[in-house]
């Protein structure tokens, strides 16, 4: 049974799920908004679905707070290769994830202490056009959803600072942040980034 976290909510991976996890894959949906069209034919065509690219990115952070990688649309695989995006979704169209990105838990290098998770739009559409979004982590191994978290921040921002995933004596832990932010790009979100660190 996965994990419903809600905003704050920290959990550590093995000890609240019972299971060590070599590899996890993040996913993040969502939805535009059905807007109402007006006019003399709206009721023969329907309501107005329109399009919402929204990018799922991550920062990779040291102990001192430095960014020492990242992955987002334009680089979609850190350096070392532990953490990669499946790709660029520009409509948030159909079911399930939108954009995955693949964390290998186990090959994450040991200077990186904590990955941020955000998720920005790219082309400036704020939250109020969203409906349905998530985040999500899912066992890489089976497919098993571990934990979710439901985005439910509507409102004029531009982005939102998703999850942080750190790294502890014990293994490594979750924290739902779910805080607003403005900005396009995971370079305009950095510092941002690092109050939640």
């Amino acid at each position: 049974m996965p994990i419903s976290l809600t905003k704050g909510q920290r959990v550590s991976l093995e000890k609240d799920t019972g299971k060590s996890y070599d590899k996890i894959v993040m996913g993040l949906g969502w939805d535009a908004r059905v807007q109402p069209k007006k006019g003399f034919l709206s009721f023969l065509t329907g309501g107005g679905e329109s399009e919402i690219d929204l990018d799922a990115s991550v920062g990779l952070f040291d102990n001192r707070g430095n960014m020492v990688d990242q992955v987002w649309f334009r680089q979609l695989r850190s350096v070392d290769g532990s953490v990669e995006h499946t790709g660029d979704n520009l409509s948030g169209q159909g079911a399930g994830d939108d954009e995955q990105i693949i964390v290998a838990l186990n090959r994450v290098p040991p200077q990186v202490q904590s990955l941020v998770f955000v998720v920005s739009s790219y082309s400036n559409d704020t939250f109020d056009s969203i409906d349905n979004a998530f985040c999500r982590m899912v066992d890489a191994s089976n497919g098993q959803e571990i934990l979710r978290y439901q985005l439910t921040t509507q409102g004029p921002h531009t982005a939102m600072i998703m999850m942080t995933l750190y790294r502890r004596e014990t293994g490594w832990s979750v924290r739902a942040v779910g805080e607003t932010a403005q900005g396009r790009t995971l370079g305009d979100l950095t510092e941002r980034m690092r109050q939640y660190l």
